[in-house]
């Protein structure tokens, strides 16, 4: 993995993909297949009212709600990673 994921490391995260689903976490590690979160909310966003902005968005302010301990997304499920910090909060 690059120098730039690796600097996520501890960090809450965002991990998008191409579908509904959002993966948040706090990522513990890396590997080639993929992301270890732990504190983890995996959210369809099928399920609920808010699209995935606004489901962000309150992530970003009311923090993260976790529904599994721990979950290992695969990287070819992956379309960006960022951290919820830079989650733009207006």
């Amino acid at each position: 993995m690059t120098k730039e994921l690796e600097r996520l490391v501890g960090k809450q995260v965002v991990l998008d993909t191409a579908g509904p689903i959002l993966y948040l976490g706090t990522l513990k590690e890396l590997s080639p297949a993929g992301f270890w979160l732990h504190d983890a909310d995996v959210h369809d966003c099928r399920e609920g009212h808010a699209s995935k902005e606004v489901y962000l968005h309150d992530a970003h302010c009311n923090g993260i709600s976790p529904n599994r301990c721990k979950v290992f997304v695969m990287v070819t499920a992956v379309l960006s990673v960022s951290a919820l910090a830079d989650v733009v909060a207006d």
